[in-house]
Parts: C-alpha cells; sequence; structure tokens
C-alpha cells in the first residue's frame, strides 16, 4: 500500500538559529543521489521523501546540517542552521588578502560564456514577439509585532486588525494600504524596430483613493521598483543603475563563486553565488543558476542588495527571477517578483513594498501593421479603467490577498475613525501644498507656501491662490491669486483660465498637455525671477545672499497653446504683449537722455532724480521640445519629472512685433540647449546641461541675454549660484554646467567617513558671452541713442575672450537628506557686487 501523496515528500523551512528569520534560496540535497532542491525566497522547501538517505541542509554563512530521513520523520521538517562566523571571517580574510584571482578562475570563466551566450536568447532577434504582462504592486505597513496587534488603537478596531496578515514573503505580518493591478500586451517588430505596451487593464485601489493626486504614489512605485532585466547591462533600480550579473561589465564589477550543481524544476544547473568587490557599491548580491549545458541558459537568478550597500531607506530587497523553456525551445522570463522593505526613520513605521509580475502567452507570429500606428511607446485603451470581473479573472495570474481583496472595506472604514477627515485634511495640505474645499474638491485653495513672502518693494506681501479641477469641468480651468504688498500699498493679480482639448482627470497639465490658455497678470518681479524652478513667491526662496533691489511691476497678457505627443515631442506657441515699469534701485532710461541728464548734474547724478520710462513688448514665441522617455508626476502645483535619464532637446525663436499691441521693439531672439545625463557605473552620474543664445537686433538692456542666475540660498538645478541679478548683459552667450555626482564612490572607502553613507558632488559651470557694438550703451556712437537704454547699477561687460567660471564641491545624503555644497568663483572678483564664494544646500530625498 502506497504512502498517502503528502507523506511522499518532506517539506517545511530553513530558518537562521540566530534570528528566527528564514533562510531563502538554502540547498537542500541528498548528497550522492543527485537529488537537490533550493528553498524559495520565504525559506520553504519541498523535497522528495527517501527513507534511509541522509539530507543536508546548507546555506553560505551558515553551518550545514545533515538529517536521516527515516519511519519516524515526518513530513513537515523545519530545520534551524547556525550562522558560521568561522567560514564568514574566512571570506573576509581572503577578500583582504585578494586571494580571488579571476585568472583561471573557472566561476568566472563560466560566467564569460554566460556572457557571451546571451545575444542568442535575447527575444529581439526574433522578427515578431508578444506576451501579455500581469502586475501587481502592493504597499503595507511592514512588520507588525504581537505588541502592536495588543495596542489600544488595534484592539479597538477590529476591523482594522482584520486587515493584518502574514506576508508569504518574509514571514511577517503586514498591514496593506494600497495595491495596483495592470495587465499590459507587449508587441514587438524587429523591422521597421517598434514596440509597444499597450495597457489592457488597470486597478488600483487603497489609501491612495483618499488623495486627488493619489496617482503619484503608484507612479512613483513603478518607477523606483521597476521591472529587472539581468540581460541588460545596466539594470535601473530605485531610480540608480545597478550592473548586471550577466551584463557586459559584470566580470570587473563582481567576484563569482561556483557553490554547486543542483537540479532546479528537473533541470540541472550549476550554482554561483556572486558579490560586488566592494559592497558599498550599487551592485547587487546573490545566486544564479545556469543550465549545465553548451546553451549556458540562466534558468534561476535571485539579487540582493548587500548589507553595506550604500542604497538609502532599503533594508532589504530581494529580486526573485525564473525563465522557462517554450515548446519552439525558446527561452523566456516567466516569473519577476520583487520584495523590498523600507525604513524611512527610526521612529517611522517600517513600510514593503511588493511587486509580483507573471508573464505568459508568448507568441511569435507576424503581428498587423496597424497595431505599431503611431509613436507612443505605451497606450492606455479606452475602457482600460473600467474591466470587470471577469477581464480580471482571466488575466489575474496572482490572486489577490484577503487584505488586498477588500481594500475598499479598509478604505470606508479609515473614513469612518473620529477625526480622521481633519488628519486626513493636515495631510493632504502638508504634502500637495493645497487645501481642498469639498469631497470632491472643485476649487483648491494654495499654494499654501506662496501665502507669506517679502521683497524689496513690498516688504512684507501676502497672497491667497485658488485653481479649479476637472470636478467642477474636465476640460476648462481657471486659476490666480491675488496678492497685497504691505509696505507698497500695492495690490497684484493674476488669472488664468485654460481650456483643454483631452479630457483630464484632474489637472490641465496632466500628460499629455494639449491646451490653450489665456493669462492675465500684474505683480512686481526681480528679472532673475524668470529662472526659478518653483513660484517667485515661495516663502524658502525669499532669502537671499544678494540684495535685490533692482526690480520691475509687470502688466502682462499672454494667449499660449500647447501640446504634447505621446512619444516626447511639445510644441508650444504663444502670444505676449507686456507693459514694464522700473522701481526700487532699477531705471529705464534711454542713453540721450541719460547724457542729458548726467551732464545736467555735473557729475553728480545721485542727487536728482534720475528719469525713467515704461516701455512695452508685444512678442510671438514658438518652441520644439523632445525628450524621449521622460516621463512624470503631476503634484497640484506644478509637473515634476522623475525620469532623468531622458535627454531633452530644445529649440525656441521670439519675434518681437513693433506697433503691434502698442509694442515698441521689432527684435529676434533664438534660443537652444541640451541636457543628457550619463551614468558612469559605480561612478555615479554625470549630467551635462549645454545652453546658448542669441539677440539679432538693437535693443534696450532688458531684452538682452541674462544669466541664469539664483540669488536664493536653495540650490535650483541648471542657474549659476554666483553671479549677481543682471550682472553680465550680452546679445549673445552659450552656457554649460557639468556635475558629478559619485554615489559615495570616493568617502566608500575612507574609514569611518564611510559609515555616514555621503556621497560626493562637484560641478563646474561656465558662461561665455559678447556685447556686440549696437547694443552697447558705453559706446561714444550710442551716447545719444534713443532705444538702448543705460545699464543699471551692478551690469558689466564680459570680456568674450574669458568665460566667467564657478565651482561647486558638495556633500549629498547628509541624514539621507540634506545636500551642502560650497560654491567657488574663479574669474571677475573685481566687480563690487561679485561674491568670491558661498554655500547653499537643498533638501532631496533619493536612494
Amino acid at each position: 500500500m502506497s504512502l498517502p501523496l503528502r507523506a511522499q515528500h518532506i517539506s517545511g523551512y530553513v530558518i537562521d538559529d540566530a534570528t528566527g528569520d528564514s533562510i531563502p534560496y538554502a540547498s537542500v540535497v541528498y548528497k550522492g543521489h543527485k537529488v537537490a532542491v533550493v528553498s524559495n525566497l520565504g525559506g520553504r522547501y519541498t523535497v522528495a521523501r527517501h527513507d534511509g538517505w541522509q539530507l543536508t541542509f546548507s546555506a553560505l554563512g551558515y553551518v550545514e546540517k545533515t538529517v536521516i530521513i527515516g519511519p519516524a520523520t515526518k513530513s513537515t521538517l523545519n530545520i534551524r542552521l547556525k550562522p558560521d562566523t568561522r567560514k564568514l571571517k574566512e571570506v573576509t580574510v581572503k577578500t583582504k588578502r585578494k586571494r580571488y584571482s579571476r585568472k583561471d578562475n573557472p566561476a568566472v570563466e563560466l560566467m564569460r560564456k554566460v556572457i557571451e551566450r546571451k545575444k542568442q536568447t535575447d527575444l529581439d532577434n526574433k522578427d515578431f514577439y508578444q506576451y501579455n504582462k500581469y502586475q501587481k504592486i502592493t504597499l503595507a505597513i511592514n512588520d507588525i509585532t504581537q505588541e502592536k496587534l495588543n495596542s489600544p488603537k488595534f484592539s479597538k478596531a477590529a476591523w482594522l486588525k482584520d486587515q493584518v496578515e502574514m506576508c508569504q514573503y518574509n514571514k511577517k505580518l503586514i498591514l496593506p494600504l494600497s495595491v495596483d493591478e495592470t495587465v499590459t500586451q507587449k508587441i514587438y517588430r524587429k523591422s521597421p524596430h517598434t514596440e509597444k505596451n499597450i495597457i489592457k487593464g488597470q486597478n488600483s485601489s487603497g489609501v491612495n483613493e483618499l488623495f486627488q493626486t493619489g496617482d503619484i504614489l503608484t507612479t512613483v512605485l513603478k518607477d523606483v521598483f521597476t521591472d529587472v532585466d539581468i540581460y541588460d547591462d545596466q539594470v535601473r533600480l530605485l531610480q540608480y543603475p545597478f550592473t548586471s550579473p550577466i551584463g557586459k561589465g559584470a566580470i570587473g564589477f563582481y567576484r563569482f563563486y561556483i557553490e554547486d550543481t543542483v537540479f532546479v524544476d528537473r533541470d540541472r544547473c550549476i550554482h554561483l553565488h556572486f558579490l560586488p568587490n566592494n559592497q558599498q557599491d550599487f551592485g547587487f548580491r546573490g545566486d544564479i543558476y545556469i543550465l549545465a549545458d553548451s546553451s549556458y541558459q540562466v534558468k534561476r537568478c535571485e539579487l540582493t542588495i548587500p548589507k553595506k550597500s550604500d542604497v538609502n531607506f532599503v533594508e532589504n530587497l530581494r529580486v526573485e527571477q525564473e525563465f522557462t523553456m517554450l515548446p519552439d525551445s525558446t527561452w523566456v522570463l516567466s516569473v519577476d517578483d520583487m520584495i523590498a522593505e523600507l525604513k524611512v526613520a527610526s521612529f517611522l513605521q517600517k513600510a514593503i513594498v511588493i511587486r509580483t509580475t507573471r508573464l505568459s502567452d508568448y507568441a511569435f507570429d507576424d503581428l498587423p501593421k496597424q497595431l505599431f500606428k503611431g509613436k507612443a511607446r505605451e497606450v492606455k485603451e479606452a475602457d482600460a479603467m473600467m474591466r470587470d470581473d471577469d477581464f480580471w479573472s482571466r488575466y489575474r495570474q496572482v490572486d489577490l490577498t484577503k487584505s488586498e481583496s477588500k481594500m475598499d472595506v479598509f478604505v470606508h472604514n479609515l473614513e469612518q475613525i473620529k477625526g480622521f477627515k481633519y488628519i486626513i485634511f493636515g495631510a493632504k495640505a502638508f504634502i500637495e501644498n493645497f487645501v481642498e474645499t469639498g469631497n470632491p474638491s472643485k476649487v483648491d485653495l494654495g499654494p499654501i507656501n506662496t501665502m507669506l513672502t517679502s521683497n524689496f518693494v513690498d516688504g512684507f506681501r501676502t497672497r491667497i491662490s485658488a485653481q479649479t479641477t476637472a470636478k467642477l469641468h474636465n476640460r476648462l480651468f481657471a486659476a490666480g491669486y491675488y496678492a497685497h504688498g504691505w509696505g507698497s500699498h500695492k495690490n497684484y493679480y493674476k488669472g488664468e483660465l485654460i481650456y483643454s482639448f483631452n479630457k483630464k482627470e484632474y489637472l490641465p497639465r496632466e500628460f499629455p498637455k494639449r491646451t490653450l490658455s489665456l493669462m492675465s497678470t500684474y505683480d512686481v518681479c526681480s528679472p532673475s525671477d524668470k529662472f526659478m524652478r518653483t513660484d517667485k513667491d515661495n516663502v524658502f526662496t525669499s532669502f537671499k545672499w544678494a540684495k535685490v533691489d533692482a526690480m520691475m511691476f509687470y502688466n502682462r497678457q499672454e494667449l499660449t497653446y500647447e501640446r504634447e505627443e505621446d512619444w516626447g515631442f511639445k510644441t508650444t506657441v504663444a502670444l505676449k504683449t507686456e507693459e514694464n515699469q522700473a522701481v526700487g534701485n532699477l531705471y529705464f532710461t534711454p542713453m540721450n537722455e541719460w547724457t542729458s541728464w548726467n551732464a545736467t548734474n555735473d557729475g553728480a547724478p545721485d542727487v536728482a532724480v534720475r528719469p525713467s520710462h515704461y516701455f512695452r513688448t508685444t512678442e510671438l514665441r514658438a518652441e520644439l521640445r523632445f525628450a524621449p522617455g521622460e516621463t512624470y508626476i503631476n503634484t497640484k502645483q506644478r509637473r515634476l519629472k522623475i525620469n532623468l535619464d531622458a535627454p531633452v532637446f530644445t529649440v525656441s525663436h521670439t519675434l518681437g512685433l513693433k506697433n503691434v499691441l502698442g509694442g515698441d521693439y521689432r527684435y529676434n531672439y533664438t534660443e537652444a540647449s541640451i541636457y543628457k545625463r550619463f551614468w558612469m557605473n559605480s561612478w555615479g552620474k554625470i549630467d551635462c546641461y549645454v545652453r546658448g543664445g542669441i539677440q539679432w537686433d538693437k535693443v534696450p538692456f532688458p531684452l538682452l541675454c541674462m544669466p541664469a542666475t539664483n540669488l536664493s540660498y536653495i540650490i535650483q538645478d541648471q542657474t549659476f549660484q554666483l553671479i549677481n541679478n543682471m550682472e553680465f548683459l550680452n546679445d549673445r552667450f552659450a552656457s554649460a554646467e557639468i556635475s558629478w555626482d559619485f554615489n559615495g564612490k570616493l568617502f566608500n572607502r575612507i574609514p569611518l567617513i564611510k559609515k555616514l553613507k555621503w556621497r560626493e558632488y562637484l560641478a563646474v559651470r561656465c558662461l561665455w558671452g559678447d556685447l556686440s557694438d549696437k547694443n552697447n550703451p558705453y559706446l561714444a556712437q550710442n551716447a545719444n541713442d534713443g532705444m538702448l537704454m543705460m545699464f543699471p547699477s551692478g551690469s558689466y561687460l564680459m570680456n568674450p575672450k574669458e568665460p566667467y567660471v564657478e565651482a561647486s564641491v558638495g556633500i549629498h545624503n547628509i541624514f539621507k537628506i540634506v545636500h551642502v555644497e560650497y560654491t567657488r568663483r574663479f574669474n571677475y572678483l573685481n566687480q563690487p557686487t561679485a561674491h568670491k564664494h558661498g554655500v547653499r544646500f537643498m533638501i532631496r530625498m533619493t536612494f
């Protein structure tokens, strides 16, 4: 009589005897019988039962344990392995003595062959292919202890306690907060090369529903914990590139060790362990299983991040991938799971992100041409957000857990908590910088950080701002503010109407933007404010390192059309008319009046009132922008790029129209710029930004090329940090900024310093400029010119043979969020307004 099915196998968990945690990917081997299995990500194993045989359990860094299987052995067998401190010390000694050698190393030779053969298994060699991808991303509170379960907040809320469940990956209690499911069809054509991701279904639920901009959470999670393709040389993860264990530079970056020969799903594989040469570098540690045949195909890959890694906020990260052979002998990725345990700060609750991905329905038949129409690489089917249960039953390859399936009930119970609406109101105001006026909110008040500020003209200044949302109308939007300067006793305003040609979910700036807007503004500003990446009234940027007393009132009306294509191309056309009046220590004085006034006051003009005029411009502007692969998140205040790897090309031309809507001048101004990020593997990243412009005509100084300067102590990207307001005025210029974030490459090699996880930063910024004779007010031939204006105090001419240069050295990642830079100016130091050096800072969270 045969044994029951469950008695014919032995299963259980392999556990760390010191910590009680499960040990992933432990080897379970009947030595001498060529029968072996590997425990999964959660430490669980299942092996055939063979009475009388010896079953050996082993894992790197642990003392192996052997058990004799007999009739009395239970079908459930949990094994505790003791850490092998002796072995760990031996590994450390070998590393210090540099015993690891790539020469004549069988592990290295094997990996060379794997890397050489990987191109042969690349699906891009096929003329066509397609597959379906189901992906589920769950965000949860991690490590819920029994003590917390017994606390009043859990014991008094049975529904909250009922939401807690055991995580199958780390065997800890978690409380799921949100879950996002996506079904995507990937299609590929070799010639002409085209590939698309067609989103067939998407479903999101959880705490992100409490925020109008809750899609930010899902978007960021997908970008940070993106799909891992080990066949790429560089794997983008946590918004950084990690060297793939089978990438082009893997042999030099990693150390490989052959561990054993095991069977994985009945396939005989060679088990290799690998780790970075320097474990503080951004790299993986893990195990890879290679088929023990001439194909050198990867059968399974398990990746983790070394404990000493310089990655922020990630306590533990595991990636498990499995490859499957199709009936036609093609090997494809079928499983791609990831778990990331996060810890932002010791006083905050830990979190966990679980990304579960299954790829199926591979096919290599010819695909119809119409599927590849359009240049967008990702398209969403019209009813993707409205799929029924039958759709999800068909495509959902991993069942929702009990807590994930009742997420709507969980959110409803949250909303019923006494005082919860006030908590969420405050959270929204803090996170989104806006105050909602209803549920759903049809009008949002904000930004909050612009309500109180100050400047030279107004002194103390107050402002109230508002914007309508798609909950009021999904195509027509309004926005604006009213401000009052308490020192100047001036009132200011801005009003804007925006019509969107495509329906919006919440705000008109959602990608792709296809809008027509009409705006009218009366306000005061500094000429350098236009280079700020944030609102000019942001209270945090109102603290300046230089006195900003050259300002102007402006009365502006503008009609703008913007159109973005799905593939990264943007067109902007704008018609603007504006009147400017100098205020503070800024004057708009024509040269003929300046010469007369200066002579009348006998060389002492400061005792008399200097003449100053209004002037008006009308201009037509067109801009083309191309940023392939750029992705965004939309906050209530602005759009933020989350994928800075995409190159950005921009070219624009502005035509000044004289005698049109009161315009005083005719002019042509052309500008172009290029941005590109270069990843230097373990040496971090280099950002390059080049910009240039030409003013072709004779114009007064406000229409010349001004340096993109930042007068705030807060760092602003792509601006100069030590050039003063309008310090250099040119009619042609070129600027370049090259910044290198070393990502801790140097600090990680300095004892004690490396424990701080600081990261080094170096930047150089250059400005070349020239002013042609026709626009130079200091030349005798222009002394009585009625168009040119006398330069403001503190403005100077550049030597076209001597570019301005400044450099910054910085320490980033202080306390994981603070970035500090010291900036030094190298030339043009004799000018009275020159600042030789300065310290700047910013708050930025990065992994």
